[in-house]
């Protein structure tokens, strides 16, 4: 049997890159679900392809009444929500003495306070539907620092935080809350080509990861053999947060 069947799951974020694979897995495991996004076209488009069981709606996660119409379209289009996806997000680049403050702020408000009102506004829809889970996408860059993306990566430590805070307000109401962690992944945002091996040399698993293999954790947790699973960090990175794989550390003289 589909692993999510019964499931009405809400993502944002689900136009392209890793909310679509998720759209698309959830879609396989015999989930409905809501693909919210600001890029309509790509959404509408995708939602389509996907059938009966997908519908698009438009979703500026930055704006409250924005997240009401989502939750609103899920519970008129496959009934309240069980499952809500905190996947949106945006980075700006830039060194803290020179980045404009309306850059930082922006990615703060899409990032996380969009991650916070999602919870505000599907918390109440998911308690109604009996409960069920959210699942925020924080990243490895939710655990240590790189320089000139300082927005970034506090937004994705804010949504650790969150997260936890979230777990314990919500689990009386039968509301799992927990944070996934992705490394790299083969998306258009990377930078470099994801293909050169020298990069992933010294990481365990030595390749970058595709949007699948998040997609995978997330059905996981959005199906009832995460029953247990509450306020937890799940890193998916390849190894790459637990050291390097290099030689000469273990050499002996």
């Amino acid at each position: 049997m589909p692993r999510l069947t019964g499931q009405v799951a809400l993502i944002s974020g689900a136009a392209r890159g890793q909310g679509a694979s998720h759209a698309r897995r959830f879609v396989a495991e015999g989930a409905k679900v809501v693909l919210a996004d600001v890029l309509d076209d790509l959404g509408s488009a995708l939602a389509a392809e996907l059938g009966e069981n997908a519908a698009y709606c438009h979703l500026d996660v930055s704006d409250e009444d924005s997240w009401r119409h989502a939750v609103e379209e899920t519970t008129s289009r496959f009934g309240w929500p069980t499952v809500l996806v905190n996947n949106a997000g945006i980075n700006r680049r830039g060194p803290i003495t020179t980045q404009d403050r309306t850059d930082f702020e922006e990615v703060i408000t899409v990032n996380l306070t969009g991650a916070w009102l999602g919870i505000k506004t599907a918390a109440p829809a998911i308690a109604r539907a009996g409960g069920g889970s959210i699942v925020n996408i924080s990243s490895t860059l939710g655990h240590f620092a790189a320089p000139n993306i300082a927005a970034y990566v506090c937004s994705k430590f804010g949504l650790r935080g969150l997260s936890k805070t979230a777990a314990l307000e919500l689990g009386p109401l039968g509301i799992r809350v927990n944070s996934v962690h992705p490394g790299v992944v083969d998306t258009p945002w990377l930078p470099f080509d994801p293909s050169d091996a020298a990069i992933w040399k010294d990481q365990p698993i030595s390749r970058v990861a595709q949007p699948a293999d998040v997609s995978e954790l997330l059905v996981y947790l959005a199906s009832g053999e995460s029953s247990y699973c509450t306020g937890a960090e799940f890193t998916i990175d390849g190894g790459s947060t637990i050291g390097l794989r290099q030689p000469w550390i273990s050499r002996t003289t």
